[in-house]
């Protein structure tokens, strides 16, 4: 049943990312030899310098550096533009970013 959801999810999401990405993202599914497509395994490019990327980079840490940047932003340095003006400037959008945040974090790792 789950595997359902998950793919009407991934093929809404797929419709939208073909719609409006960042230049230079690709987010493809893999084509099968009937040529139908499969949700369920993507095939990604994401731009970035020549070398930056180092192999001993594992998923865990990236995971940790994205829970890091939600948990302590940095606004002296924004990402994002559009992020970075909702953050500073709308006080709504940031009682809503925390307590996103607050409902998905574990109650351990509360500071």
């Amino acid at each position: 049943m789950s595997g359902g959801i998950a793919r009407g999810r991934l093929a809404e999401e797929r419709k939208a990312w073909r719609r409006n990405h960042p230049h230079g993202f690709v987010a493809k599914p893999e084509t099968l030899p009937d040529g139908s497509v499969n949700l369920m395994t993507w095939h990604c490019t994401i731009p970035g310098k020549q070398g930056g990327w180092r192999p001993a980079i594992t998923v865990k840490q990236i995971l940790i550096g994205i829970q890091d940047l939600l948990d302590q932003p940095n606004p002296a340095d924004p990402a994002q533009t559009d992020g970075y003006h909702l953050f500073i400037q709308n006080s709504v959008f940031n009682v809503t970013y925390k307590s996103a945040i607050l409902a998905f974090m574990p109650p351990e790792l509360y500071h």
